[in-house]
C-alpha cells in the first residue's frame, strides 16, 4: 500500500508536468470538430483585420511593410514562415501584451468571417482571383487586371459612378472625397497586390482617387477549423431502450492524428512515464492495468455519497500544490461522473466548509450570484458565463488591455491605473440644453400670464402636494416649455403641430413654441416657397389679432386648418388658396409679395436652429433639452413629452423642496441657469458618431527638427502623433504654467478663410478660459502656394510667448485684418505689439522651410485620415470629425466642449492623479491630455463590482499574474467546482492565463449538500491560445475536441454548445451520436460538424402603432439572388431570424401580401450605405447581429391584415381589434360561435339552392411535420414515411426539422423521394435566446414539435399533420388532413382510456390535471394536424410561447413539453378531439380497438418498459416488411452520397425556410 501511494505521488507530479494533458483515458476516443462552410482563409490577412479594428493607421502600417518586405514563395507557402513574419510586422503597432491577444483572436480565427464577406462581395462583382489575373481595380464601375490600363482609367476621369462602399471597408488615408473611386480586390503580400498597391497609394497621395481595399483570395480545397465552443457527452437516462440494432460499419479510420501514438491513461502518458523512471517500469504497467480495469463502468451510487460531492471536489482541489489547482478544478468538472465515486473518500476541513458558507451568503446578497451559477468577473466587469461566449469575453479583454498598457506607457501603475480604469466616463448627451429665453421662438401660450389659466395656483409648493399617479400639475408656472423645430410645409410637421395645438386646447400645463426653420435665401418670397408662405400667413395673422392672449395661438389654428385640408407637403397654392378663402379684402402681394411686412424672422430662426445643432427636422426640445428623434412621429410624440413633463416635475420637487426653487424665482430663467443649458449645442461633441480617437502614448526620441519629411513617413502612426504632440507650443492665455484639462489641436489649413476662422474662435474662446490651450496643425490644401498665414501661425505659436501669440494672432486672424494683408493694403508690421520682435518675426519667416508643412500634411493624412485642406477638432487625443465646408465650430462650441469634457473625465481624472506626483511629471496639462486621450476609447457598457471576501484562505484558488512589472488583469470566477459552468469556466481560465498578464482568483462557491448527481455529462471546451503548426511548417488540422477515458457500457449522448448565434449541423458520422455505447464501437467514434450559418436575428414594429406585424415576411438574398432565405415576423417581441453567411444581403418584404401591404420605414443596426434605398447587412463576424425594423402600412392599405382566412374581406373595425396584440386574438376566439352558426347558415343556403363550389381540390397536397434524432428513430421515420405513402392516394410532402437529422438521413432522403415519389424539405429554427432554454435533448425535440408551429412553414402552407416518426399509418392520410376542425386552430387525439390495467398511470385524472381539464380529455401529442391559418391568426403560437415561458420557470411543470403544453392551454387556445380510431397505443388502447385503428403508435410502456424495436416488431405485423423494403433501396446507396442537393428532390419547390 505504501509503495502505491509513492507511485501514486510520482505519476501525479509528472502528470501535472505534460502539457497535453487533458484526463483523458482508452483506446476508444470521442473526437469531433466544427468547421466553416466557407474554405480557408490566410492568417496574414486576418492579423490585417485585427489591427484595422485597432486604427486605420495600424492597419496601412501593416500593409506597407507586408507590401515592402516583397515575401519570398517559399516563405509564402510555408504557413509557420508566414506566420512569424506576420506577427514581426504587427509587433510594430501592437505591444508585447496585445500580441499575445493577436495570438488568440488568429487561433479562434475571428477574423475568417470578415476575409470571406470581402471574397463574397467580389464575387458577388463579378470578380475571381487566377494566375492571369491576381489583382483586379473597380475605376468607377470598370474592371481591370492591368496598373498601367487602371492609371489610364483614372487620368480619363473614371467613367461612371463612384463604387458603393460600406463602414467595413478600408480607405487609404486622404483619399476618401475624391471622385474617382477605385475598389482593389487582392491578397496581400502577393506581389500582384504590391504592385497595384504602390501605384494607388501614390495616385492617393496626388489628390486624385479614393482607394479602398478588399481582401479577395484563391479558394483552397480546405475549410477553417473553429474553436469557442463546447462539446458536452451526456449519459442518457436508459429507462427505455432507444438503439438500432443495425451494425455500423466504420472502414474511415481514426480521423484526427495524435502526436503520440500512445494512448493516454486517465491523463498519464505511460511511456513518458517509464523514461522518467525506468527503475519502476513493472509498478507502471500494474498502475495502468488497475487504472483501466477501474474505468469499464460506473456503478451507481447511494444518496448518502452524493451529498458532499461538491464540498469533497472543493477540498481534494485546495488540497493539491497551489500551481496544480486549476488544473485539477477543470480536470474534476469535465470528467466528474468517472471521478464521484472517489471523491467520496475524500474528508472534508471544516475550516474550508465554514469559510465556502460565510463567503457564499455575502457573494448571494451582494453580487446575486448563487452555488448554481457560473460568473466570471474581468475587472470587476461581471459576465455570466451561461450566456457568455468566449469572443464577448476577447472582446472586453482586448479593449482592457488597451487602455492598460495605455496608461502603463504614460507611467501610471498600481492603485492609480485601477482606479482609473474603473472610473465611469459616461455622460448622456440628452442632459445637455439649449436656452429657450430666444426670440426666434414663437410661443403660442405662456401659462403664467393667460387668462385661460388664471385660476390655477401659482405657488411652487403645489409640485409638493399628493396627485394620483400620472396626473398633470396644473400649476400657473411655466414649468414645462416645449418647443418644436421644424419646416412649416412638410407632411411630418403637420402631425406635430396639431398635437401640440390639442395641448393649448385642453389646457395641458405645457408652454408651446415653435420655431419655424424656413429657407433663408433672401431672393425667395413667400410665392416663392411653401415655407415662406405660413411664415408670412402666420405672421399676418398674428399681427390681426395684436393685443390678445392668444393672438399667436390663433396664427397656429389658421396653419392647422391648411394641414388638415391637403395630404402630403403643403404648396404655396395651398397657404394663397386658404388665405384668400379666409381674408377676402386683403391684396395676396403685401402678404406673400416682395415688399412684404409679415417676411420677418427667417434669419433669427436660421441663427437658433444653427445655435441648437439641428440639421433634421423635426425636432422637440423639452425646457432647452432634445427629445429623441426616433419618438416624433404622431403615435408616440404624445407620450415622449408626458414622460418628459413627469421627468421634468420630479426634479423640480427636489429643487422646491431643497429651498433652491421658490416662487420668487422666475422659472424659465431658473431653468435655464442649471449647468446642463448651453449657450450653443453641437451634436459633433455631445455624440461619438462621427469619433475617431488617436494614440497618444507613443515615444519617439527625434525632435521635428531632426526629422525630415521621408524619416517622418516612416514612423508608426503612435510615433507620428508623438513627434506632433512634442513639437506643440501650446497657445495660452497666461504664460504660467497650470493644468489646463483641455488641450485642443486645430486642423485646417490656414491659408482659407475657413481654416482661419476655425483657429480664430478657439484663439478668442482662449480669452474666456485658462482651462483650454490650442496647437494648430497644418492640413495644407494642395492649392495654396505661398502659405503666408499658415507660416505666421507656425511661427507664432513656436516663437511668440503663449499669451503674446494669443494676442498676436487674434489681430493677424481677424477676417477683416487678414484681407487687408492679403490685398496688400496692410503689412505685417503694422501689427506690431509688445512682446514681437517684428524683425526677428520676419527674418524666422523668411527662413521657414516647407518641410514642416509636408510632415503636417503627412500626419494629417495617414493618422487622422484627413483628407488635403479638410478641417477638424482634435480634443485630448478625440477627433471630432471632418467638418463640412459650411459648417461652424465657433466660442460658444468651444465652450460646450471645456464644460463636457470636465464634467466627463477631466475633473475625475484629476482627483486621482492627484496624489501621483511622480505620475504627473513636469507638464501636468500633457499628462492630462494623454491620459484623457487612453481613457476615452473605453466603452461604458458594463458595471464593475470590486470582489472582496472576509476569508480567502481555504476555498480560494489563486494564482498570481506571470509578470509583475506589467500591468495586471484582476480575474475572479465563482462557480461550484462540480457544476456545467465549471466545465466552461476551468479551460477558459486556463488559456487566458496563457493569454494575459493577470492575478486569477477562482472562489469555490460549493453546493453545501446535493440529492441528486450534480453532473451527469463529459466535457470539452475547444481553445487553443495560438495557432498549432506541423514540422513541415503547414498548420495543423485545427483545434479539436477529444473525449478518452470514457466508461464503455453508459450510453451517451453528444450534444454541442456553440454561440448563440451559430446554426450548427452534424456533416459527418457513421455513428448514432443520441447513443454512443463504446462497448460496441471498435475503435472509438469520430463525427465532423460544420457552422451552416450565421443567425442575423431582427425585431420588427409596425411604425403607427408598435404592435409587431404578425405574418410579415422577410426574405434575404443579394443582388443576382434576391430570395435565398426568408422567415415570418411573430408578435412575441416582433421577432424574426434568418440564415445567412459573410457576404453583403439585401433585407426586403417578401413579395406578395408582405410587400404589398407594407414598407420599411426605418431600420437601426443595418449597413446600408448613404442614399440606398435598399436595406442591406454586412455579415462579418461571429458575434451576434441583431436589426430593428419599422415598417408602415402602403397609403391606401390602413385598413388591410396580412391573415385573414381566404373567404374574408378585409378592412374595417374588425380588422382594426382583432390586430390587436392581446385583445384580439381573445376577441377572434370568442366569436368562433357565431361564424360557426353563419357557417352552418351558409352550407344550408348552398345546399339547398346552388351547387357546392368551396370544396377543396381531391388532389390538393397533404403536408406532413415529423421530428426525429438518432439512428434508431430516423429508422422509424422512413418506414412512417413508407407507410403513408402506401395508403395515400393523393401526393404528400415532408417536412422534417433539420436541427436534429443525421447526415446518414439526409444523404438518404434525395433517394428515398425519387424510389417512392414524395417530396420534401427541411426546415430549420434556432431556439430564440429570449424564450427559457432547454438543456435535455429530448425536451428541446419537444418544444419544437409545439412553439414553432407559426413561423417553421410558409404562409401558403394552409395545414399541417404532425406525425411522430414511431407511428404506422394504416389509413389514407388525407382523410385527417379533411377532418373538420370547427374553427379549432389544432385538433388532436384525446388519450384511449380503455385498457384497464394501465389505469394508474393515467394522471390526468387526478390532482392539478382532473381540476384543470374540468372534465374535458387530456390529448396526445404524438399526431395532430393544426391549420395554420386559423393558428397564425389567433395568435396561437405566440400564446403557447408565451405560457411556455412562465411555466417552464418551474422545473417541476411541463414533464411531457408537447403535450402538456397545449393542454394546460386547453381554455385559451381550443384543441378539437379527433376521432379516437386516427390513433391506437398498445399501452393505453385494448387489443379490441386495434382492428380499427388508423394510425399505430409506439408508445412507452410504463409497466414493461419493453424496448422500441422489440415492440415494432412485435405489435405491427406490416413492420418488418417495410424496413425490409427499404433497407434493399438503401443497399446501393450504402457508403456513397447522393448527388442530389441536400434538402431537394426532384419534386422539391424550392422553398428554404428557417
Amino acid at each position: 500500500m505504501r509503495r502505491l501511494r509513492h507511485l501514486l505521488g510520482i505519476v501525479s507530479l509528472v502528470c501535472f508536468g505534460i502539457q497535453d494533458v487533458h484526463c483523458q483515458g482508452k483506446a476508444k476516443p470521442v473526437t469531433t470538430h466544427l468547421s466553416t462552410k466557407w474554405p480557408h482563409t490566410p492568417l496574414l490577412l486576418e492579423a490585417a483585420e485585427y489591427l484595422a479594428e485597432e486604427n486605420s493607421a495600424a492597419f496601412w502600417g501593416f500593409v506597407e511593410i507586408i507590401a515592402k518586405k516583397d515575401i519570398k514563395v517559399e516563405v509564402r507557402e510555408n504557413e509557420k514562415s508566414l506566420f512569424a513574419e506576420t506577427l514581426a510586422a504587427a509587433s510594430n503597432f501592437l505591444t508585447p501584451s496585445q500580441v499575445k491577444i493577436l495570438k488568440l483572436s488568429l487561433s479562434m480565427r475571428i477574423y475568417s468571417p470578415k476575409i470571406e464577406m470581402f471574397r463574397q462581395i467580389a464575387l458577388d462583382r463579378g470578380v475571381t482571383p487566377s494566375k492571369t489575373c491576381g489583382a483586379t481595380a473597380d475605376v468607377n464601375g470598370q474592371l481591370t487586371c492591368d496598373v498601367n490600363e487602371m492609371k489610364k482609367l483614372v487620368e480619363g476621369g473614371g467613367g461612371g459612378t463612384k463604387p458603393v462602399t460600406y463602414e467595413v471597408d478600408h480607405h487609404f488615408p486622404g483619399g476618401e472625397n475624391s471622385k474617382i473611386g477605385v475598389v482593389l480586390y487582392s491578397e496581400i503580400g502577393t506581389p500582384d497586390f504590391r504592385q497595384f498597391h504602390e501605384a494607388l497609394s501614390a495616385l492617393v497621395r496626388e489628390g486624385k482617387i479614393d482607394y479602398v481595399l478588399r481582401h479577395n483570395i484563391k479558394v483552397l480545397p480546405r475549410k477553417v477549423r473553429l474553436s469557442g465552443y463546447g462539446v458536452e457527452l451526456a449519459i442518457k437516462s436508459t429507462e427505455y431502450k432507444a438503439q438500432d440494432d443495425t451494425k455500423v460499419e466504420d472502414d474511415r479510420g481514426q480521423q484526427e492524428d495524435d502526436d503520440d501514438q500512445e494512448v493516454e491513461v486517465e491523463g498519464f502518458l505511460f511511456s513518458k512515464l517509464e523514461s522518467l523512471h525506468p527503475d519502476k517500469t513493472e509498478e507502471l504497467n500494474q498502475f495502468r492495468k488497475h487504472i483501466m480495469d477501474s474505468q469499464h463502468e460506473m456503478a451507481p451510487m447511494k444518496v448518502w455519497q452524493l451529498q458532499h460531492l461538491s464540498m469533497q471536489a472543493a477540498q481534494r482541489i485546495m488540497s493539491a500544490p497551489e500551481e496544480e489547482r486549476l488544473s485539477l478544478f477543470t480536470h474534476t468538472a469535465q470528467n466528474f461522473p468517472v471521478l464521484a465515486r472517489s471523491l467520496v473518500r475524500t474528508k472534508v476541513d471544516d475550516k474550508m466548509k465554514r469559510e465556502i458558507l460565510k463567503n457564499q451568503n455575502q457573494i448571494s446578497s451582494q453580487m446575486d450570484v448563487n452555488p448554481s451559477d457560473g460568473a466570471i468577473f474581468i475587472n470587476g466587469m461581471y459576465f455570466d458565463m451561461d450566456y457568455t461566449d468566449i469572443y464577448t469575453l476577447l472582446d472586453h479583454i482586448r479593449t482592457e488591455e488597451r487602455v492598460m498598457g495605455g496608461l502603463h506607457k504614460l507611467g501610471v501603475q498600481g492603485d492609480a491605473l485601477r482606479n482609473l480604469l474603473t472610473m465611469d466616463i459616461s455622460e448622456s448627451k440628452q442632459d445637455y440644453g439649449i436656452d429657450i429665453r430666444d426670440s426666434a421662438i414663437l410661443w403660442m401660450n405662456n401659462i403664467e400670464t393667460d387668462k385661460a389659466y388664471q385660476k390655477w395656483s401659482s405657488s411652487t409648493t403645489e409640485l409638493l402636494k399628493p396627485t394620483y399617479p400620472g396626473m398633470l400639475r396644473s400649476i400657473r408656472k411655466n414649468f414645462h416649455n416645449l418647443v418644436i423645430v421644424a419646416e412649416p410645409s412638410k407632411s411630418t410637421t403637420a402631425d406635430l403641430i396639431q398635437l401640440v395645438e390639442s395641448f393649448i386646447t385642453h389646457n395641458a400645463p405645457i408652454r408651446v413654441g415653435w420655431v419655424m426653420a424656413v429657407n433663408r435665401d433672401q431672393t425667395l418670397r413667400g410665392f416663392d416657397d411653401a415655407g415662406i408662405a405660413m411664415l408670412c400667413a402666420f405672421n399676418f395673422v398674428a399681427l390681426h389679432f395684436e393685443g390678445r392672449d392668444d393672438a399667436h395661438y390663433k396664427a397656429l389654428q389658421f396653419l392647422t386648418n391648411i394641414y388638415a385640408s391637403v395630404q402630403g407637403d403643403v404648396t404655396v397654392d395651398d397657404v394663397t388658396s386658404h388665405f384668400k378663402k379666409r381674408y377676402p379684402s386683403t391684396d395676396l402681394e403685401d402678404v406673400f409679395g416682395e415688399d412684404s411686412d409679415y417676411d420677418v424672422g427667417r434669419m433669427l430662426s436660421q441663427d437658433f436652429v444653427e445655435k441648437a445643432g439641428i440639421s433634421k427636422f423635426p425636432q422637440a426640445l423639452m425646457n432647452g433639452v432634445l427629445l429623441p428623434e426616433k419618438h416624433l412621429n404622431a403615435e408616440e410624440f404624445e407620450e415622449v413629452v408626458l414622460m418628459e413633463v413627469m421627468r421634468t416635475t420630479q426634479t423640480l420637487q427636489r429643487a422646491v423642496y431643497k429651498g433652491e426653487l421658490d416662487d420668487r424665482h422666475d422659472v424659465v430663467d431658473w431653468l435655464m441657469s442649471l449647468p446642463n443649458i448651453m449657450p450653443r449645442l453641437n451634436e459633433r461633441i455631445l455624440s461619438t458618431k462621427t469619433t475617431s480617437y488617436i494614440d497618444l502614448t507613443g515615444v519617439v526620441s527625434s525632435t521635428m527638427k531632426e526629422l525630415s519629411v521621408d524619416s517622418f513617413r516612416n514612423l508608426k502612426a503612435s510615433e507620428m502623433t508623438a513627434a506632433i504632440a512634442n513639437s506643440c507650443h501650446y497657445i495660452t492665455t497666461k504664460n504660467e504654467p497650470t493644468l489646463r484639462f483641455l488641450t485642443s489641436w486645430i486642423v485646417a489649413d490656414f491659408d482659407t478663410i475657413e481654416g482661419r476662422a476655425l483657429l480664430l474662435e478657439a484663439i478668442k474662446y482662449l480669452r474666456e478660459s485658462n482651462s483650454m490651450r490650442v496647437c494648430a496643425i497644418h492640413n495644407s490644401s494642395p492649392f495654396s502656394e505661398n502659405k503666408m498665414f499658415s507660416k505666421i501661425v507656425e511661427v507664432a505659436q513656436n516663437t511668440l510667448a503663449p499669451a503674446v501669440a494669443r494676442q498676436f494672432l487674434a489681430k493677424i486672424l481677424e477676417k477683416d485684418n487678414a484681407k487687408k494683408i492679403i490685398d496688400g493694403t496692410k503689412k505685417l508690421t503694422d501689427f506690431e505689439m509688445i512682446g514681437v520682435d517684428m524683425d526677428a518675426f520676419q527674418a524666422r519667416l523668411a527662413s521657414l522651410k516647407d518641410d514642416i508643412f509636408k510632415i503636417h500634411s503627412t500626419y494629417c493624412s495617414n493618422v487622422l485620415s484627413l483628407p488635403a485642406g479638410e478641417r477638424t477638432v482634435i480634443a485630448n487625443g478625440r477627433a471630432l470629425g471632418a467638418l463640412r465646408e459650411e459648417e461652424k465650430f465657433v466660442q460658444e462650441d468651444f465652450g460646450l466642449l471645456e464644460k463636457y469634457v470636465h464634467s466627463t473625465i477631466g475633473e475625475k481624472i484629476m482627483d486621482i492623479l492627484n496624489g501621483e506626483g511622480s505620475v504627473l511629471g513636469d507638464d501636468i496639462s500633457d499628462m492630462m491630455m494623454k491620459v484623457a486621450g487612453v481613457l476615452q476609447t473605453k466603452p461604458q457598457s458594463k458595471g464593475r463590482t470590486n470582489v472582496s471576501l472576509r476569508s480567502e484562505q481555504y476555498s480560494v484558488i489563486k494564482l498570481q499574474a506571470k509578470d509583475p512589472n506589467m500591468p495586471a488583469f484582476d480575474i475572479v470566477a465563482i462557480c461550484d467546482p462540480v457544476s456545467k459552468a465549471a466545465q466552461k469556466i476551468g479551460p477558459v481560465l486556463l488559456v487566458l492565463q496563457e493569454v494575459v498578464n493577470s492575478n486569477i482568483r477562482v472562489i469555490l462557491n460549493a453546493r453545501e449538500k446535493h440529492s441528486e448527481m450534480p453532473l451527469k455529462s463529459f466535457y470539452r471546451y475547444v481553445l487553443e491560445p495560438v495557432p498549432q503548426f506541423m514540422e513541415s511548417g503547414e498548420l495543423t488540422a485545427g483545434p479539436y475536441a477529444k473525449f478518452t477515458g470514457l466508461p464503455e457500457s453508459p450510453i451517451l449522448t453528444q450534444n454541442y454548445h456553440a454561440p448563440e448565434n451559430w446554426l450548427v449541423e452534424v456533416v459527418e458520422s457513421v455513428y448514432d451520436l443520441d447513443n454512443i455505447k463504446l462497448e460496441n464501437v471498435e475503435s472509438g467514434v469520430h463525427s465532423e460538424f460544420e457552422l451552416e450559418y450565421l443567425l442575423l436575428e431582427g425585431h420588427c414594429f409596425e411604425q403607427s402603432s408598435g404592435n409587431p406585424p404578425r405574418g410579415l415576411q422577410f426574405t434575404l438574398g443579394n443582388r443576382q439572388q434576391p430570395v435565398m432565405v426568408d422567415t415570418i415576423v411573430m408578435a412575441n417581441l416582433g421577432y424574426f431570424q434568418l440564415k445567412a453567411n459573410p457576404g453583403a444581403w439585401l433585407l426586403r418584404l417578401r413579395q406578395g401580401r408582405s410587400a404589398d401591404i407594407y414598407t420599411i420605414a426605418s431600420h437601426e443596426g443595418t449597413d446600408t450605405p448613404a442614399g440606398s434605398a435598399d436595406v442591406e447587412i454586412i455579415m462579418s463576424s461571429f458575434r451576434s447581429q441583431v436589426v430593428k425594423i419599422r415598417v408602415a402600412k402602403q397609403p391606401g392599405k390602413q385598413n388591410m391584415e396580412l391573415l385573414v382566412d381566404d373567404n374574408e374581406e378585409s378592412g374595417g373595425l374588425w380588422n382594426s381589434i382583432t390586430s390587436m396584440p392581446i385583445i384580439g386574438p381573445i376577441v377572434e376566439e370568442c366569436c368562433v360561435m357565431l361564424k360557426k352558426i353563419n357557417a352552418l347558415a351558409k352550407t344550408w343556403w348552398q345546399s339547398t339552392f346552388s351547387s357546392s363550389s368551396g370544396e377543396e381540390d381531391a388532389d390538393e397536397k397533404v403536408n406532413i411535420f415529423s421530428v426525429a434524432s438518432g439512428h434508431l428513430y430516423e429508422r422509424f421515420l422512413r418506414i412512417m414515411m413508407v407507410s403513408v405513402l402506401r395508403h395515400t392516394k393523393t401526393p404528400v410532402k415532408f417536412w422534417f426539422l433539420k436541427n436534429f437529422l443525421s447526415p446518414s438521413l439526409k444523404n438518404a432522403l434525395p433517394l428515398l423521394a425519387e424510389e417512392f415519389g414524395f417530396e420534401y424539405e427541411l426546415v430549420q429554427y434556432k431556439w430564440p435566446r429570449w424564450l427559457h432554454q432547454q438543456t435535455e435533448k429530448q425536451r428541446i425535440i419537444w418544444g419544437y414539435k409545439i412553439l414553432f408551429l407559426d413561423v417553421l412553414f410558409p404562409l401558403d402552407i394552409k395545414k399541417i399533420i404532425f406525425v411522430d416518426a414511431d407511428q404506422i399509418v394504416r389509413a389514407d392520410i388525407k382523410d385527417l388532413n379533411n377532418e373538420n376542425l370547427d374553427g379549432a386552430p389544432y385538433g388532436f387525439v384525446p388519450f384511449c382510456e380503455s385498457r384497464k390495467e394501465i389505469e394508474g398511470f393515467r394522471f390526468w385524472k387526478q390532482g392539478y390535471w382532473r381540476n384543470h381539464l374540468a372534465g374535458r380529455r387530456y390529448h396526445i401529442s404524438a399526431l395532430f394536424v393544426v391549420d395554420l391559418k386559423k393558428f397564425r391568426r389567433i395568435a396561437a403560437g405566440d400564446r403557447l410561447r408565451g405560457q411556455y415561458q412562465g411555466l417552464s420557470q418551474d422545473p417541476n411543470s411541463l414533464s411531457n413539453l408537447d403535450q402538456d403544453l397545449p393542454n394546460n392551454m386547453i381554455h385559451q387556445v381550443r384543441i378539437k378531439s379527433l376521432p379516437q380510431d386516427w390513433l391506437w397505443c398498445e399501452t393505453w388502447c385494448d387489443d379490441a380497438s386495434k382492428k380499427s385503428a388508423k394510425i399505430i403508435d409506439l408508445c412507452n410502456n410504463p409497466m414493461t418498459k419493453e424496448a422500441k424495436l422489440v415492440a415494432a416488431q412485435r405489435i405491427i405485423e406490416e413492420w418488418n416488411e417495410y424496413d425490409e423494403k427499404i433497407k434493399g433501396v438503401l443497399q446501393g446507396f450504402k457508403g456513397t452520397k447522393s448527388n442530389k442537393t441536400q434538402g431537394s428532390s426532384r419534386h422539391e419547390s424550392g422553398h428554404v425556410e428557417l
